[in-house]
């Protein structure tokens, strides 16, 4: 079976729309598409965004692409100082 058949959705990141922006970019410059969710809502309430909570703006990638995809994303995390 091809595996491209079976692609899904995985949210990657979770933050604030800057930080949903950023993230993007940096996956798309490894060559991962890259998506984001809930965009609207983080931009109209950004005061109350938690990561993964109410008003995060959610990066979503493939599955097919998910293991370099979270390498981009731990090193984002690492330099910024975030667990």
């Amino acid at each position: 079976m091809d595996s491209n058949n079976n692609q899904t959705p995985v949210i990657v990141f979770s933050g604030s729309t800057w930080e949903a922006g950023m993230v993007k970019s940096l996956l798309e410059d490894a060559g991962v598409e890259a998506y984001l969710n809930d965009e609207i809502r983080g931009t109209h309430i950004p005061v109350i965004v938690d990561a993964g909570g109410l008003g995060a703006v959610k990066v979503l990638v493939s599955s097919n692409d998910l293991g370099l995809a979270t390498l981009v994303v731990d090193e984002y995390k690492r330099n910024l100082g975030i667990d």
